[in-house]
């Protein structure tokens, strides 16, 4: 490098100790700037010039504040107070830290020196170990609250021919990286299906993070899904908190219940499946991630966009692979392998071997199931811990789901017969409150708010033995 590059501001620098100077200067890391009064860098080194990737003698003259206006060096040419910290300069798209100072002559500010080092790596590297961090947590709580659940099947059951060409269409769109929409009823089973698209993609090995978009209020869900800064507002976190977003980076994220979210919040959501870039709350940097989106609701989401409370933009977007999964009573031909499937397991839980009789066998295909295979599952468990015996009868099942069956049927049967009606419900709700109490009839009795008079005259008239 010759001297008359650096002339400006070494004109006192003895000749041999100015060129030992840049010497050292240019064979360090760290980089050196140097700016006069008005903002012209009147030197920089090697470091400085490789950052930009154009020779030093280019970087010469211009001026600092029409490079990096916002540059704490020129706030300190105003204030006379050295600086130290760290810092994103935009116009070198890098994060820094380092320490800036002025330059006196007499009691005058004739200019100022920064010297930074580039530290990008080391903040994208802390910034995958909070993703780790933050991953680890998310699963230990979900972990947590998973434990105290009712148990879930792990795969789909059943030979439902509707059911089969979702499930075969899944498995197609599992392997691209499309955007899903899964459809259906609550109960259907519409997390269980995103998770066997997720395990099934080039992205199983990375997280799959859950966001349930009803159960978040309206004023924390921007916060929940892009995270948020320091300070961003009371009670935020220090050091800032990560959203789902940044959680699922390189992964999956999936939005259930897309329905219920907020039309300000879809217009903010498609901007990230657009760009897939996003600002924490109070933030100004523009962070990008790399996730594969899965949505779901049991919302009808073309008359919502008919009514105005869901954006027809966001709709098309998520609406490239559309699986729809059919509701239980339309798979009827399905409820006895799943109910066998839930028995295995409620049968290792009480620590003996569960069946059910034919009649629990007919009401079970018989009954609408409004809740789904969610309902199954738990109509079972019920029946399961009630049953003190190896098979399951109908006084075992919850009293509400034997009464709205007996309702349905006797309608059917003999639509104006309410003696009849009353009477068949009368006789299973004091079949189901016997098994609750596990035959002690004193506590089944006052479960029902009756007599004891009454109670045992109804025991005859129904037949119930002593």
């Amino acid at each position: 490098m010759s001297a008359g590059v650096h002339a400006v501001t070494t004109s006192i620098i003895p000749q041999w100790n100015r060129e030992l100077l840049f010497e050292i200067l240019d064979n360090i890391h760290d980089v050196v700037l140097v700016i006069d009064s008005d903002t012209t860098i009147v030197y920089a080194n090697e470091a400085y010039a490789k950052i930009l990737g154009v020779p030093v003698a280019k970087v010469l003259g211009r001026r600092l504040d029409v490079i990096e206006p916002d540059s704490p060096t020129i706030r300190m040419l105003h204030t006379g107070k050295p600086s130290r910290g760290n810092g994103y300069v935009e116009s070198l798209d890098i994060n820094v830290v380092g320490s800036s100072f002025p330059l006196y002559n007499g009691n005058n500010i004739i200019g100022a020196v920064s010297i930074f080092k580039n530290i990008s790596e080391v903040v994208e590297l802390n910034r995958e170990l909070q993703q780790t961090k933050g991953v680890a947590d998310y699963l230990k709580e979900q972990l947590e609250q998973w434990e105290h659940l009712p148990m879930s099947f792990k795969e789909y059951v059943g030979q439902n021919s509707r059911l089969k060409e979702t499930l075969v269409l899944a498995a197609k769109v599992a392997l691209t990286e499309s955007t899903v929409l899964i459809l259906g009823e609550s109960g259907v089973g519409k997390e269980v299906l995103a998770r066997a698209v997720h395990n099934c993609s080039r992205r199983k090995d990375k997280p799959m993070i859950k966001v349930n978009c009803a159960a978040i209020p309206e004023d924390l869900i921007e916060s929940e899904l892009f995270g948020y800064e320091e300070g961003a507002f009371t009670g935020a976190k220090k050091g800032g908190k990560l959203g789902k977003f940044e959680l699922a980076h390189s992964g999956t994220i999936f939005l259930d219940e897309i329905g219920d979210m907020s039309i300000t919040m879809q217009a903010k959501l498609l901007r990230v499946l657009q760009e897939k870039e996003f600002e924490r709350v109070g933030g100004t940097k523009t962070i990008k991630v790399d996730i594969r989106v899965i949505a779901a609701t049991n919302r009808d989401l073309e008359s919502m966009i008919d009514k105005g409370t869901f954006r027809r933009d966001l709709y098309y977007r998520l609406n490239i692979v559309p699986l729809h999964l059919t509701p239980l009573r339309e798979r009827k031909d399905d409820i006895l392998e799943l109910a066998k499937t839930f028995l295995k397991q409620f049968s290792r839980e009480v620590g003996h071997e569960l069946n059910l009789s034919p009649q629990v066998v007919r009401f079970l295909q018989q009954y609408e199931w409004p809740g789904n295979i969610r309902e199954l599952q738990n109509v079972l468990e019920h029946a399961s811990i009630v049953c003190s015996g190896t098979t399951i009868e109908v006084r075992h099942l919850p009293a509400h789901v034997i009464a709205v069956n007996n309702e349905n049927s006797s309608i059917e049967d003999k639509p104006y017969d309410v003696k009849e009606i009353i009477g068949r419900m009368e006789k299973e709700l004091i079949l189901s409150a016997l098994a609750t109490y596990n035959n002690n009839r004193t506590q089944a009795m006052k479960a029902l708010g009756i007599s004891r008079r009454a109670f045992y005259d109804k025991l005859r008239k129904y037949g119930i033995e002593d």
